[in-house]
């Protein structure tokens, strides 16, 4: 966690070392079961709407409209969540539908799936505009900025159209749209190794991990799938061991560890090792707080094995990867 400086316009990025103590820890733990929570209830679905092509998209949108760091990211979880959730509750009505019987409903998912694909692309600058709006600091995106846009690229939407498309995003969402993003996790991160002394160059660091997180964001699958095959140690891996690799490409957490230590090895801090052990006893600790709080001890107990085994696999992975 860091706060962040005054702005002109323009991404300052945020200010290391000012936030006490007792607020950086109470937000670890906040993240920690954060994450915990939306990995113990992870879709099997997870990561489809993160393809490069709509990544691009939304970086490239979000820069053309100067929106901060976070807001990107913001935006590429908030419509792979959406996108999911509507996948999924079109699919169930129409199988619905289906064993209902009723005449003709064999087209009914057809025309769904039409449905989804003829407004990918304003639900796409929806949730941009809803991320945008999410920061407090930066330029929020108005209707007739966006309306711009989508004619720009010969789509006729009325400003009533995309203030429902904004809508239909935060009722599939339940209006839960505040999602921590992987770089809310790198800054808490940096803040906790600041605060324990870690001799870290903070804001050139901090620039170094957000380029890595756009490019493990615009290279996911190639990153994952080479991850995949070094923890299985086969080329081909099973339907079973990619489905249960899926909680670790979206563990936030663990891809903020991978991402600070990828960026001390391309800084060539050479107290790396040291580093990486402190955000180990972090990740142990946030664990070990969530078991106390929880019902469920066994399985939080389970998970801690399997997270120190991955973050001890991701720092030389991800190295490896950016080597490539």
């Amino acid at each position: 966690m860091a706060s962040w400086e005054p702005s002109g316009g323009c991404d300052p990025g945020p200010a290391f070392g000012v936030v006490a103590p007792e607020v950086i820890e109470d937000t670890l733990i906040d993240l920690a079961t954060e994450n915990e929570h939306y990995l113990s209830e992870l879709s099997e679905h997870a990561g489809c709407f993160k393809e490069t092509e709509i990544v691009e998209f939304i970086f490239l949108l979000s820069e053309k409209w100067h929106l901060d760091q976070s807001s990107k990211y913001q935006a590429v979880e908030l419509f792979e969540r959406f996108m999911i959730k509507q996948v999924e509750q079109m699919y169930k009505s129409s199988r619905d539908k289906a064993k209902s019987c009723e005449p003709r409903q064999g087209s009914s998912w057809s025309s769904l799936k039409d449905q989804i694909y003829n407004t990918f692309v304003l639900r796409l600058v929806s949730c941009v505009q809803l991320a945008s709006k999410l920061s407090l600091h930066y330029n929020r995106v108005n209707s007739d900025t966006a309306l711009k846009f989508l004619q720009s690229l010969k789509y006729s939407y009325t400003k009533q159209e995309l203030l429902e498309s904004e809508l239909t995003v935060l009722e599939t969402l339940q209006f839960q749209t505040n999602v921590s993003t992987p770089l809310a996790y790198v800054e808490l991160l940096l803040e906790v190794l600041g605060h324990n002394r870690c001799l870290l160059p903070a804001k050139p660091l901090y620039q170094m991990c957000v380029e890595l997180l756009d490019f493990s964001y615009l290279t996911r699958n190639t990153i994952y799938n080479t991850l995949l095959k070094i923890a299985v140690e086969n080329s081909t891996p099973s339907k079973l061991q990619v489905a249960k690799f899926l909680t670790v490409k979206e563990d936030s957490m663990l891809l903020a560890v991978g991402i600070i230590s990828t960026s001390c090895e391309a800084f060539k801090l050479y107290h790396w090792h040291y580093f990486t052990k402190y955000l180990r006893i972090f990740l142990r600790s946030t664990e070990t707080h969530h078991r106390q709080h929880h019902s469920q001890a066994a399985l939080s107990s389970s998970r801690e094995q399997d997270y120190a085994s991955q973050t001890q696999l991701s720092p030389a992975a991800s190295s490896q990867q950016l080597a490539c």
